[in-house]
């Protein structure tokens, strides 16, 4: 979703781009190969959204790939072309480049060379980027009161989005990473399923997630993307995942652990309302999807606020978007006694490509103090 803001925002420029390219191109062949190239690039996202939302067989997967990529290829086509002129604009008025060499055929083929293969790379890099899950640690403290431990290891992933072009082994690769961090237990912020396919299958995603071991098991909250929820409340059980719907948890005299719906929920509480009922004699952990309440978070106590949903922008510049509209858009912070992870998440919404942020796994290690 932030990038398809980041492309909205862009759509003027978009339309120079367009004509900026056509007018490099020579021949009139050309420019309608490229027109229609264009065309078939403004529909790749809706066939590829079509498609993934419509039960299609293995055959459509290339197609959804190659259609939600062509989102990121458009974008950078834009920002290369703008880029570039810019910095040709810079070269012509401190008249280190002349008017006849910028006009000349070969500077002409070799910048239409250059505005078609830069975004090409960087939706490659992108796509890489995407598949290279790794595990990132964080060691913190916080107070122990009453608890019942000295220390925590807790496994935070976010952002699942298990769909259509999942690759078939990442949740296998997932689970294994998981069991290497050694958890004690490991909590899920929400959007597992994209959970709109009419024909999913989901013994397998179900089989894989009981495969984790954690000393207190598996806790999830929803996210924006876990659709028809409640009717997906048997996926959680199946799975073995202690589903959390704005609802807490005390969890072995050791700490509490809360759960609050998306924003998108009906009947969600306030962060006050969740914790009303919550005495303060042992941490408090929250898991929230979005971010975005970590003062209401603070001011009702809460120890450490684990979310996701931002995916860090996903793809450069869509990052200094969340960075704008989250207290955090990626990582960590601690403001006073509260402490807020943000991860990256796992995949990604549409398009597999990641130029802002990485594929990851949260392994956070508490000492209660």
């Amino acid at each position: 979703m932030f990038l398809l803001d980041t492309l909205l925002l862009l759509s003027p420029f978009a339309i120079y781009a367009f004509v900026r390219v056509v007018q490099q191109v020579a021949t009139r062949r050309s420019k309608a190969i490229y027109i229609a190239a264009s065309v078939a690039l403004a529909f790749g996202y809706p066939l590829a959204e079509t498609l993934s939302h419509s039960g299609a067989g293995a055959w459509a997967k290339v197609v959804m790939i190659a259609g939600y990529c062509s989102l990121p290829f458009g974008l950078y086509l834009v920002l290369t072309v703008l880029a570039s002129d810019c910095v040709v604009g810079v070269l012509r008025l401190l008249k280190l480049i002349s008017r006849d060499t910028v006009r000349s055929p070969r500077f002409r083929r070799f910048r239409l060379a250059f505005w078609l293969i830069v975004p090409v790379i960087v939706v490659t890099v992108g796509l890489v980027n995407h598949q290279r899950l790794q595990v990132r640690e964080y060691a913190i403290e916080v107070p122990r009161r009453s608890s019942a431990i000295d220390q925590l290891r807790i496994v935070f992933v976010a952002d699942i989005h298990l769909n259509a072009i999942t690759a078939d082994d990442l949740l296998e690769r997932l689970v294994s990473k998981i069991n290497a961090a050694g958890p004690d237990i490991v909590l899920i912020g929400g959007d597992v399923l994209e959970g709109d396919r009419p024909d999913e299958d989901t013994h397998g995603y179900e089989a894989q997630f009981r495969r984790i071991r954690a000393k207190y098991g598996v806790y999830g909250a929803p996210g924006n993307h876990d659709r028809r929820i409640f009717e997906r409340t048997r996926f959680f059980q199946n799975a073995g995942i202690h589903f959390l719907s704005d609802t807490v948890e005390r969890i072995d005299d050791a700490f509490y652990l809360a759960g609050r719906n998306d924003r998108r929920s009906s009947d969600r509480k306030s962060v006050e309302e969740l914790l009303s009922g919550v005495s303060r004699d042992l941490p408090v952990i929250l898991i929230a999807h979005r971010p975005t309440d970590f003062e209401a978070s603070k001011a009702s106590g809460v120890d450490i606020q684990l979310s996701g949903h931002t995916h860090h922008g996903q793809v450069f510049p869509a990052n200094l978007v969340t960075e704008r509209q989250n207290p955090l858009s990626w990582g960590h912070l601690q403001q006073g006694p509260t402490q807020l992870f943000v991860t990256s998440g796992v995949q990604l919404w549409g398009p597999p490509v990641r130029t802002s942020g990485v594929a990851e796994i949260m392994l956070i290690k508490v000492r209660f103090r």
